[in-house]
């Protein structure tokens, strides 16, 4: 899509063109990495997901260029990415809740972690 043109569709049924995309989605990677943030330093989820949303957050800041963003973030349109970082929000909220990085409240079973 030309960077001047005005999608009118997804194509995507029940998924509806955000006119100002690159805004929610600045918005949506901060409020991942203000949740991020609460978690300890050490948790894997904080980790991993805090690289996956500052590259984003990055290619999102640095293109204006919607067809840009999506080509190199490679998973789908912009409205799709929109629907990700949601998600993506409210599973750190939970995750947050859950705090799986706590140490267990029993210890396991023997051969609880072994493999075959």
């Amino acid at each position: 899509m030309a960077s001047g043109a005005i999608k009118k569709v997804t194509g995507i049924t029940g998924l509806a063109v955000v006119p100002n995309a690159r805004e929610v989605l600045c918005g949506l990677y901060a409020k991942i990495q203000a949740v991020l943030q609460q978690m300890p330093k050490d948790a894997a989820y904080r980790t991993y997901t805090r690289q996956i949303v500052q590259q984003r957050l990055q290619i999102v800041q640095a293109e204006t260029n919607i067809s840009a963003i999506e080509e190199k973030i490679g998973c789908g349109q912009v409205e799709e990415l929109i629907e990700q970082a949601e998600r993506e929000l409210a599973l750190a909220h939970k995750m947050e809740e859950w705090g799986p990085w706590q140490p267990l409240v029993s210890e396991p079973p023997p051969g609880q972690w072994k493999w075959p």
